[in-house]
């Protein structure tokens, strides 16, 4: 059997000139990154034509450490409607470097349903990953250099600061450090330490603005600490939003590429999830939908992270809405979630099937809540029996919801052809209203609470006594107006990574609260989730290698 690599490498590519001509783009007008990769213009972003296109979701139930090929579907759906003649454009978040030489690897799909160049985009891609690193710190760097400062100084308090540093690695042993040591001339000692990029409010301003002027307006919004006599400081107050913004003038543009079939891709943004928003940027959805008359885009982990994030969130901010969603569900996930090792999900086993269908249960139930009509994709792997395939049937139907089984990693377009004929129908059905979970007026605390009882199942929320004082900042700031992204396992529904299937009578216990002002919304920390990730014991990175003629190898 084929790697995926080995696949990517047997295609040749059309030029970026040939895919942007697909979709109407003045090849004149694009930024190009050799003859594969491009950035596109704001300027294509049409309201008029985004008011007349489909927007498809896809999510997926609770995963598995390695997976369930969400982003391998979205890419198989976006090749099968363009097979129906429907002009699709894939719109996907950039890969990150901590799960790529971390536990998951690249984030370009897998077989015949994968965006390519598959090694530029899941390494160093167009660069915007760094530009985001550096703007971030270029802040942090600003902080310190004022709290250092005699002639200039705000006097921030160095115990307020909350900013940290990021990078693009998982590496646990940055998480807390001290800075400043050596001196005084070297800055004033502080406890602080790092984030992954992923997780930075600055990757989610970037994947929130709609124009430069709104970058850098929020941007400045962001909420740096205090002074010695309480005032709070912001970003702006340092003057850093506008060296920020133009480090981030090139990052800004949504990158155009290809999938295997030479359906156009939208590649632009890359938060996680479980500890950010978990989707692209709204940019590049809009680019999507001015160009394309279906766009099908992904939400980070299971809907009950990166789903409930887009709607609530993104959607809010941006005023779209899906038009169809597609859960995927994977016979090994459901057999984990009902107890099966991990290292024996793939032998059959109808028993574990059932003790853990309840998590696709509960995922389903969530998106009834929304107004949303469920569209089950099973993502079919070799070791599943068909036995275990006709159980997921039956409980869909029950559920009265539709399914399909797909094959887009060995099929490509073709093996989601029937997925693609019931997206196209749920979506030209599209209602034209839907639900929110929470009014943004509410309490953060009414907020947080029907997001863990209605879409964890949790019976209530506990809060520990930092969390209570980080609520307190909220509130005084005035910033209680603004959604919640909370924080939390993708491993499970509650806070507990243990706790599998579809947990009952649990308690969801907010850590702490994380500010971000300039993004717009505030991130309730749970149970033991950490926004710098650590590596596994065997990670990806050992088995990525270049040999003599430049080709890399083990992606």
């Amino acid at each position: 059997m084929k790697t995926d690599i080995e696949i990517a490498h047997e295609v040749k590519l059309k030029h970026i000139n040939e895919i942007a001509e697909m979709l109407g783009i003045d090849t004149e007008d694009l930024v190009l990154y050799g003859r594969y990769k491009a950035k596109i213009p704001l300027h294509y972003i049409n309201s008029d034509k985004i008011k007349g296109s489909k927007l498809v979701l896809v999510s997926a139930i609770s995963p598995t450490p390695a997976g369930e090929g969400k982003t391998t579907v979205s890419i198989g759906l976006a090749q099968a409607l363009n097979r129906l003649g429907k002009k699709t454009t894939a719109v996907l978040r950039e890969p990150s470097l901590g799960p790529v030489f971390g536990v998951k690897g690249g984030a370009t799909g897998g077989g015949y349903s994968q965006v390519l160049p598959m090694e530029d985009i899941n390494l160093h891609f167009t660069g915007d990953f760094a530009a985001i690193e550096r703007a971030h710190n270029l802040l942090a760097a600003l902080i310190d250099n004022n709290i250092q400062s005699k002639k200039r100084s705000l006097g921030i308090d160095p115990r307020t600061v909350k900013w940290k540093r990021v990078m693009d690695m998982n590496d646990r042993s940055l998480r807390r450090i001290i800075v400043g040591l050596g001196g005084t001339l070297n800055g004033v000692p502080r406890e602080t330490g790092f984030d992954i990029t992923a997780a930075s409010e600055v990757m989610a301003i970037l994947c929130l603005a709609e124009n430069l002027t709104e970058l850098k307006n929020r941007l400045g919004n962001i909420f740096v600490g205090y002074t010695y006599d309480k005032k709070p400081i912001y970003a702006r107050d340092l003057k850093a939003n506008g060296a920020m913004a133009a480090l981030l003038k090139d990052a800004f543009m949504p990158n155009l590429v290809q999938t295997l079939e030479g359906t156009p891709a939208i590649i632009h943004g890359g938060p996680f999830a479980n500890i950010a928003q978990g989707t692209n940027s709204v940019v590049a959805t809009k680019m999507g939908l001015s160009l394309s008359d279906f766009v099908v885009t992904e939400a980070g982990f299971g809907f009950d992270l990166g789903a409930e994030k887009f709607i609530d969130i993104k959607c809010q901010y941006a005023k779209l809405f899906p038009c169809a969603v597609v859960l995927v569900a994977t016979v090994r996930a459901l057999k984990y979630h009902g107890g099966k090792p991990l290292r024996e999900i793939s032998q059959p086993d109808l028993d574990a099937l059932k003790k853990g269908i309840g998590n696709l249960e509960k995922h389903v139930e969530n998106m009834k809540l929304f107004g949303i009509h469920p569209i089950v994709a099973i993502n079919r792997f070799t070791s599943d029996s068909e036995e275990e395939l006709e159980y997921i049937r039956e409980v869909c139907k029950r559920l009265n919801v539709e399914a399909a089984i797909v094959d887009v990693w060995g099929k490509g377009g073709e093996g989601a052809l029937n997925l693609a004929s019931i997206v196209e129908h749920v979506a030209t059905m599209c209602p034209n209203h839907h639900n929110t979970l929470y009014d943004w007026n509410w309490t953060p605390e009414q907020k947080i609470e029907t997001i863990a009882k209605k879409i964890y199942g949790a019976n209530a929320v506990d809060y520990t006594a930092q969390a209570k004082s980080d609520m307190e900042k909220v509130y005084s700031l005035g910033l209680d107006k603004l959604p919640v992204c909370v924080a939390k396992t993708q491993k499970s529904l509650s806070d507990n990574p243990e706790l599998l299937g579809r947990p009952k009578d649990f308690v969801i216990t907010v850590r702490e609260v994380e500010i971000a002002s300039g993004a717009g919304f505030i991130i309730p920390i749970t149970g033991q989730i950490m926004r710098m990730p650590g590596l596994p014991d065997e990670p990806a990175a050992e088995r990525i290698d270049i040999d003599e003629n430049g080709n890399i190898i083990g992606l």
